[in-house]
């Protein structure tokens, strides 16, 4: 029996031979992330006041995305600490100051006050593919450094995300069975060549992760909480489900959808424009409105106090109404 078994040096048969280059090839590329990615990724400590005037200490993750020293996280990792500390895999240590956050996006920018190590490379989610490898680097449980590997579980989910009485929904969230705990938050989420395609934000479960992701959308966050510390964003006032159009509407209009109106908030933009609970949003700057995240998109700071023309199905009449978006104030 034992002359059946390879030993060391002894040349495997074809098949085993193929399954160790596929094991060696998926090893050689998540050990080359790891090393060219987990020294840009740092621990991150901040201090929280809780109730009774305690304080706790919040741990998560950070990701180095600028040679001067900028990096980015979650909102919910920092919460409202202007400060905290960074430690880097190296040992290396150094405090930070926060530069923005924007809890509706779940994002938030530092900068460290002292050296960091050089930057990762920011990738492209929108480029993403289900079953696609990736690796994530962070800080899970406080243990740093710690790089775990899967594959895009899914994409396109949605994640809510509150601040205050505010609840937006984050497009395009990656979903991953890379291990993470808490403590990853903030951390890199990865492609085989070691670009950053997501910040990783959530655990879900067992084998399944969430992570926002880099594309067109986080970019704008980041470079304005970059330029202005804060995301300003439109509001009309309103909230609805996605719902069919009728028949004759859908084959006139090519539209298969749009957003049934199931509450208008008295005194908004909405509500005094004319719109009702149960009104049909077909469109909004012309634009067809076949979900919630249709008409969240359109709600940023260049719509605060212009006009945005609306056309709604209300019985079997189209009805068209002027709508002047107001900026959305947290009370968080």
């Amino acid at each position: 029996m034992a002359d059946t078994l390879p030993g060391p040096g002894r040349a495997p048969e074809s098949g085993e031979d193929g399954e160790r280059q596929a094991l060696d090839a998926y090893s050689r590329i998540v050990t080359t992330v790891a090393a060219a990615v987990t020294p840009s990724v740092a621990a991150l400590q901040v201090a929280r006041r809780g109730r009774g005037g305690w304080f706790s200490t919040a741990l998560g993750s950070a990701v180095v995305f600028t040679g001067d020293g900028f990096l980015l996280t979650n909102a919910h990792v920092v919460g409202h600490a202007d400060a905290g500390t960074l430690a880097f895999a190296d040992g290396t240590t150094a405090p930070f100051h926060t530069i923005g956050t924007d809890p509706l996006s779940d994002l938030a920018v530092l900068r460290a006050d002292g050296p960091t190590p050089p930057p990762v490379r920011l990738g492209e989610a929108t480029a993403l593919r289900v079953g696609q490898l990736v690796v994530a680097v962070g800080n899970p449980l406080g243990l740093s450094g710690t790089v775990t590997a899967g594959v895009v579980s899914a994409l396109g989910r949605s994640l809510p995300a509150r601040s205050g009485s505010a609840v937006r929904v984050i497009d395009d969230v990656i979903q991953t069975d890379a291990a993470l705990n808490p403590g990853n938050s903030g951390g890199a989420l990865t492609t085989a060549t070691g670009e950053v395609v997501g910040v990783t934000t959530a655990v879900a479960g067992n084998g399944l992760g969430l992570a926002v992701p880099v594309n067109a959308t986080s970019r704008q966050i980041i470079t304005t909480l970059l330029a202005e510390g804060r995301i300003r964003r439109a509001y009309i006032g309103l909230a609805g489900v996605p719902a069919p159009l009728p028949p004759s509407l859908r084959e006139h209009t090519g539209q298969r959808t749009g957003l049934r109106i199931v509450e208008v908030v008295h005194g908004d933009p909405a509500d005094r424009a004319g719109l009702r609970q149960g009104d049909l949003l077909l469109t909004a700057a012309g634009e067809p409105m076949s979900s919630a995240q249709s008409l969240q998109r359109l709600m940023l700071a260049d719509a605060i106090g212009h006009p945005l023309a609306l056309t709604v199905l209300r019985g079997e009449a189209l009805v068209d109404v002027i709508a002047v978006p107001t900026e959305l104030h947290s009370d968080d």
